[in-house]
C-alpha cells in the first residue's frame, strides 16, 4: 500500500491501483508455493475448504492460482465479499472525494444543504471529519458512556453518572471531576431537549456496538416522550472494508462520512418505541425483558440485537462466574505477560466479537479485578512512573483456576460492579448470563 494508506488513521482509504500491485505480488508468491500467502489463500478462498481438505488438493482439482484467485483474497482481506465489489467500493470512494474537492473549493452545495441540520453523535471522534467532509450542519455530542457502569432506574441518574465516571478515572485525568462532568452531562442533555424545537432535520450517527446502540435506544426514547423532530433520519454502519478491523465512524476518512450520508434513513415512530423499550429495559435491576429484545429484532433497528447480547455479556457468565471482557483478558494473559495497552490492542483487534470498550473504561475492569479479594490477576507497575498503557498484566494462580473450572469468579470476592441497571456483587443472588441460550438466569450467592 502507499504511505497514505499505511498511516494509522486512515486504514479504510484505499487505492485501487495498490489493491491490483498487492493482487499480483500475492499471485507470485501462491505461484511460488509460499506458506504464507497459501495460508491466506486458505483463509479467505471459498474453494479452498469446499475443494479439498488442503489447499494443495484444491490447486491440483481447480489449476494453478490465477489472478482473480489473489484478487478474491485480497478483496476478502479488506472485508469486501469480492473483487468486483471492491472496485465498486473504491470507485464510491473517489468520487466522495471529488465532491468534498467541488464542496470545499469550487462552490458546491454542501452534503446537508437545505433544511437546518443537526449531526448527533455519541462522541467527538466526526466532528471534525464532518467538516472535512463538507458539512456545514451544527454537530451535538452526547456521549455519556451508558454501556459501561450504573444506569440504575429511577430519578438522579446524572448524578449517579457523573460520579461513577470519575471514580473510574480515578484520579487519570485532572480535569475529570463530578462538577465538570455534571456540566458536560447538563450541556449535552440540553442540546439533545432542543434538537427537535431548533432544527428542522437531526441525522443520528451510530455503529454497531453496544456503546453506539445503548446511545441510540436513550436518544430514541427521549424524542418518543418529547416529540420527534420534523425529520429524524439515521447513518448506520456495521461494516466498512479497509486495512482494518472495523470498529467505528472514528476509523473513518472524509470520503467515507461524504460516500455514507446517501445511506440514511428515515426513523419512523416504531423504532422510537422501540428505543424507549430498550432503555427502560436496560435500567431495570432484572435484565429478562433486555434479553428477550435482544432474541427478538426491533422494528428499524436491526444492529440492536447483537449489540444487546454483547452487553448482557459482561454478566457473570453461568460456567465460571466472569464477564465476556474478563474471560478475554485472562485467557491472553494465561499465553503470555502483557501490558495493559497490548491487552486493550488484542481485546479489541482481535478477541471481542463486537467491540465497545474505550481505553480508559478497559482500563478500569483490569484495575477492578486486580481489587477483588482474591485477585484474578496482577498489575505489576501500577504506582511507578510507567504511564498506564505500559503497566505490566499477569495471571495469577486465582485467575488460573478460573480458567480449569475450578473456581468461580464471584467466589474471589470481586468488587462490586453494574451491567445496566442490575448490581453484580459477590455473597448475595444474582443474575448470570447462559450464552448457549441466550437468556439470563437468576443464581443463588455461592
Amino acid at each position: 500500500m502507499s504511505d497514505q494508506n499505511r498511516r494509522p488513521g486512515w486504514p479504510f482509504r484505499l487505492d485501487l491501483e495498490q489493491q491490483r500491485t498487492r493482487a499480483k505480488e500475492l499471485l507470485r508468491a501462491l505461484r511460488a508455493g509460499d506458506p504464507e500467502a497459501v495460508a491466506r489463500l486458505r483463509e479467505h478462498h471459498p474453494n479452498a475448504a469446499a475443494i479439498a481438505a488442503t489447499i494443495a488438493a484444491a490447486i491440483a482439482a481447480d489449476g494453478p492460482p490465477r489472478l482473480a484467485d489473489a484478487q478474491l483474497v485480497i478483496a476478502r482481506e479488506l472485508g469486501s465479499p469480492s473483487w468486483a465489489r471492491l472496485k465498486t467500493h473504491i470507485t464510491a470512494l473517489r468520487r466522495a472525494q471529488d465532491a468534498i474537492e467541488r464542496t470545499l473549493n469550487h462552490g458546491a452545495p454542501p452534503p446537508d444543504a437545505g433544511p437546518r441540520t443537526l449531526h448527533l453523535r455519541c462522541g467527538s471522534d466526526i466532528r471534525s471529519t464532518l467538516a472535512g467532509a463538507g458539512f456545514v450542519g451544527d454537530f451535538l455530542e452526547h456521549s455519556d458512556p451508558c454501556a459501561f457502569g450504573p444506569v440504575p432506574a429511577g430519578d438522579g441518574l446524572s448524578a449517579i453518572r457523573a460520579r461513577f465516571i470519575v471514580e473510574a478515572d480515578d484520579g487519570l485525568s485532572d480535569w475529570v471531576t463530578e462538577a465538570a462532568i455534571a456540566e458536560r452531562m447538563e450541556r449535552e442533555e440540553a442540546g439533545l431537549a432542543r434538537a427537535a424545537r431548533d432544527y428542522e432535520r437531526v441525522v443520528l450517527w451510530c455503529e454497531h456496538d453496544s456503546y453506539d446502540q445503548l446511545a441510540l435506544a436513550r436518544w430514541l426514547a427521549r424524542f418518543h416522550e418529547t416529540g420527534a423532530p420534523a425529520v429524524l433520519e439515521m447513518v448506520a454502519i456495521n461494516h466498512f472494508p479497509g486495512a482494518a478491523r472495523f470498529i467505528g465512524l472514528g476509523q473513518l476518512p472524509p470520503e467515507a462520512i461524504r460516500m455514507l450520508w446517501p445511506t440514511r434513513r428515515p426513523v419512523a415512530v416504531p423504532a422510537l418505541a422501540a428505543g424507549w423499550r430498550v432503555w427502560n429495559a436496560l435500567r431495570r435491576d432484572d435484565p429478562s425483558e433486555l434479553a428477550a429484545i435482544a432474541r427478538s429484532t426491533p422494528e428499524g433497528l436491526p444492529d440492536m440485537p447483537g449489540a444487546l447480547r454483547r452487553h448482557l455479556q459482561e454478566l457473570p457468565w453461568t460456567g465460571d462466574g466472569l464477564s465476556l471482557t474478563e474471560r478475554i483478558v485472562l485467557q491472553s494473559l494465561a499465553e503470555e505477560e502483557l501490558t495493559v495497552g497490548q491487552a486493550f490492542a488484542r481485546l479489541m483487534r482481535q478477541r471481542d466479537p463486537l467491540p465497545w470498550l474505550g481505553d480508559l473504561m478497559f482500563l478500569w475492569i483490569v484495575r477492578t479485578m486486580a481489587k477483588a479479594g482474591e485477585p484474578p490477576l496482577a498489575i505489576l507497575d501500577q504506582g511507578t512512573d510507567q504511564p498506564w498503557p505500559r503497566w505490566r498484566l499477569a495471571i495469577t494462580q486465582a485467575g488460573r483456576a478460573i480458567l480449569r473450572g475450578e473456581r468461580d469468579g464471584l467466589s474471589l470476592a470481586p468488587a462490586v460492579r453494574w451491567v445496566g441497571g442490575v448490581r453484580v456483587a459477590p455473597g448475595v443472588p444474582g443474575w448470570r448470563w447462559n450464552d448457549a441460550d441466550a437468556r439470563v438466569e437468576r443464581r443463588p450467592p455461592l
